[in-house]
């Protein structure tokens, strides 16, 4: 097994470089100018070709594709993510704070749409063709079909503005009052795990159907086992291997795609970080936060093809 993890550990170097250097040439073809960019935001003459020519210098992006793209893969190797085009600070300084909020958000709301999910899913499995099937599967298909600004603007009237029970957008910083970090919290969570929920539930619901009607299952039932020992010990276990997998890619997409839960309630995490260094031709910000969410997306396909083995003792990996 350590064998097949170090040869998936070394294809997934492969990979990072590999998604490193996409990154690298996407970016760097798109089309708009930052210069351009910054010199308007300053106030400055954009078209005044000396000035553009000196803040490009500045910014190294006068020198040639291939000795930018040089640099910036020693500066990987180094943990180098370079400067913001804006702010001049680190990359990985604003990475370093932009994570966590987002990961404060992502993590709880995966937990909370797995632990409601995967029960509604059995519960609709186990009464398949009833009213309570009708209801639930009809109620997950509007859930997942809401659009997350809607989801997030009906949390947020209910909650924050009708009755008053928490705060509608915001950021507190924890270090400073954690009780209303957390409050600030809650709703976008709230938004997040309501995206999980749904998909949890009907992936739940279509792998216990095909569990259910196995021949290990009819013959567990012969022998006279409990229908809760059937469906939770012998059902379940093995339906959950797919719902692993798809939650797991939720997990890595969210982490990038929660901008707009981020924009609804004004939660400066990575997404809106992402957002805006695209719409500012910020390269480095772009470049760094694309290679996270990747190297993200690969740690978590590891983790998913060892939790097979976990589940299922017919997966072994040699």
């Amino acid at each position: 097994m350590w064998r097949w993890v170090l040869r998936r550990l070394l294809w997934a170097a492969f990979l990072a470089w590999g998604v490193a250097s996409l990154i690298f040439l996407v970016i760097n073809a798109i089309p708009g100018d930052p210069v351009v960019i910054i010199l308007g935001e300053a106030g400055g003459p954009g078209h005044d070709d000396a000035a553009a020519r000196e803040l490009r210098e500045q910014l190294g992006l006068d020198r040639p594709l291939p000795i930018r793209y040089a640099r910036w893969l020693g500066g990987l190797l180094t943990g180098n993510l370079g400067r913001s085009l804006y702010t001049n600070v680190p990359v990985t300084r604003e990475l370093a704070e932009k994570f966590p909020r987002t990961l404060y958000l992502v993590v709880p709301a995966v937990v909370l749409g797995i632990l409601a999910g995967v029960p509604l899913g059995v519960f609709t499995a186990t009464r398949s063709g009833t009213a309570w099937d009708g209801v639930t599967n009809a109620l997950g298909l509007l859930g997942y079909s809401l659009p997350v600004y809607i989801t997030g603007s009906l949390l947020a009237y209910l909650l924050g503005v009708r009755w008053r029970l928490l705060p509608v957008s915001g950021y507190v910083d924890p270090a400073v009052d954690p009780l209303g970090f957390a409050r600030h919290g809650l709703l976008p969570i709230l938004c997040l795990a309501g995206t999980v929920l749904p998909i949890a539930m009907r992936m739940t619901r279509t792998t216990m159907l095909d569990v259910l009607g196995e021949d290990y299952i009819r013959t567990a039932r012969a022998k006279g086992l409990s229908p809760r020992n059937v469906i939770y010990r012998h059902g379940l276990r093995n339906a959950l291997i797919p719902v692993i997998a798809v939650i797991g890619l939720q997990l890595g997409y969210m982490f990038g795609g929660t901008v707009l839960t981020e924009l609804v309630f004004s939660w400066p995490g990575l997404s809106t970080y992402l957002f805006f260094g695209i719409f500012k031709r910020d390269y480095p910000v772009v470049q760094g936060v694309i290679l996270v969410l990747s190297l993200i997306y690969i740690l978590i396909n590891l983790l998913i093809d060892l939790s097979y083995g976990l589940l299922d003792p017919r997966i072994r990996y040699s």
